[in-house]
C-alpha cells in the first residue's frame, strides 16, 4: 500500500471514529433515557464512555492485530497532545478562568491517576493484573463522581440554583426525541462504523510507519494521538469563546483521566505486552512533566485570582513541541 493511500485511510479512519462515536453515544443514552435511566447515570457511563471511544476502539483493534504499542502510544500521546496542543491553544486564544471545583476534585485526581500509571510500567510489562488494577481505581473513580454529582444534583433543587450543572443540562445533547427501536438502530449503527473505522485507521497508519520506517509506538504518540484529540480541541475553543471554562478544563481533564482507566486496560487485556525502556522514561516522563506543569500553573494562577492564560499555554506548547522533536530525531 502506498503511502498516499494508507493517509488516506487514516483520515477516512478518523472521520468515521468521530463521527460514528456521536452516532453511538446518541442511540445509547436515547434508549437508556426511554428505558427510564436517569440523566445522570446516563452521564456517567455512556457519555463517558463515547467520548473516549475512538481512543478505546483504535486501541482495541491495534493490540487485536498484534500491535499494542500503538495503542499505548495512542493513550500517552493523547494525555500529551489534550495539554500540549488542544489546552495550550484554547488559552493561546482565550485565556480562561479556573474552576475552584476543578482544584479540589477533579485535578487530584489526574494526578493520583497519572501516579497510578507508573507503577503498571515500572516492571515494563503490561499485563492483565495491570489492567484489573486500572480497572478497579476506574470503578472508585466513577462511584466518587456519581456521589459528588447527585450532591450538586440534590444541592440544585433544595436552593434553586440554576449556576450548579443540572444533569439533564449535560446529557441533552446526546438524546434524540426519537422511539426506542431507531435508537437501537442508531446505537448499533455506531457500534459497527466504530468497528470498521478503528480497522481502516489502524491499517493506515501501520502502512504509515512501515513506509517511513518509523516505529509503531512514534505513530501511536503522534498521528493517532493527534488526530484522537481533535475533538476535544474543537470543543475547548468553542467552549471557551462561549465563556464555559469549566466545560474547557473538565472535558480535558476528564478525557485524560479516561486515557489512562479506559484505554491503557484494553492492550492489557488483549495483548499483555513488553514495554519498551523509552515508553517510561521518555514518554510517560513526558505525560508527567506536562501534568505536572499544567498543574503549576492552574494552582499558581488561582491563588493569584488570575486566569489561565498565554504564558502557561506558551510553556505547555513548547513542551510538545520539544517532545515532538525529540520524537523525530530518535528515528
Amino acid at each position: 500500500m502506498s503511502i498516499v493511500l494508507s493517509a488516506v485511510y487514516i483520515v477516512f479512519g478518523f472521520a468515521g471514529l468521530i463521527w460514528s462515536a456521536d452516532r453511538f453515544v446518541l442511540g445509547a443514552s436515547t434508549t437508556a433515557r426511554n428505558l427510564g435511566v436517569s440523566p445522570l447515570v446516563i452521564g456517567l457511563t455512556i457519555v463517558a464512555f463515547g467520548t473516549s471511544a475512538p481512543e478505546i476502539f483504535t486501541s482495541a483493534t491495534a493490540s487485536i492485530q498484534g500491535s499494542p504499542s500503538i495503542a499505548i502510544g495512542n493513550a500517552l500521546g493523547s494525555n500529551i497532545a489534550n495539554l500540549g496542543i488542544v489546552l495550550a491553544l484554547t488559552v493561546l486564544i482565550r485565556p480562561i478562568d479556573i474552576p475552584l471545583s476543578l482544584l479540589k476534585k477533579e485535578l487530584p485526581a489526574l494526578l493520583i491517576v497519572s501516579a497510578a500509571c507508573f507503577i503498571i510500567f515500572a516492571d515494563l510489562t503490561l499485563n492483565t493484573f495491570d489492567g484489573l488494577f486500572l480497572v478497579v481505581i476506574l470503578l472508585v473513580f466513577a462511584w466518587k463522581m456519581y456521589q459528588n454529582m447527585e450532591a450538586m444534583e440534590k444541592s440544585a433543587k433544595k436552593h434553586n440554583d440554576d449556576a450548579i450543572i443540572n444533569p439533564d443540562e449535560v446529557t441533552d445533547e446526546f438524546i434524540a426525541d426519537i422511539s426506542t427501536s431507531k435508537a437501537l438502530g442508531l446505537l448499533v449503527f455506531g457500534l459497527v462504523l466504530l468497528v470498521i473505522s478503528s480497522n481502516i485507521l489502524v491499517i493506515g497508519a501501520r502502512n504509515v510507519a512501515l513506509s517511513l520506517g518509523v516505529s509503531e509506538l512514534v505513530i501511536g504518540l503522534t498521528v493517532m494521538a493527534v488526530g484522537t484529540s481533535l475533538p476535544e480541541l474543537a470543543t475547548s475553543i468553542t467552549s471557551a469563546l462561549k465563556g464555559h471554562y469549566d466545560l474547557v478544563l473538565g472535558n480535558i481533564i476528564g478525557s485524560n483521566i479516561m486515557n489512562i482507566l479506559l484505554v491503557l486496560p484494553v492492550p492489557s487485556f488483549l495483548a499483555p505486552y513488553v514495554v519498551q525502556q523509552q515508553v517510561l522514561t521518555r514518554d510517560y516522563a513526558t505525560m508527567m512533566i506536562i501534568t505536572l506543569g499544567c498543574a503549576y500553573f492552574l494552582y499558581r494562577r488561582s491563588r493569584q485570582g488570575k486566569q489561565f492564560g498565554r504564558i502557561g499555554g506558551s510553556v505547555l506548547l513548547g513542551i510538545y513541541i520539544a517532545y515532538t522533536a525529540s520524537l523525530i530525531i530518535s528515528q
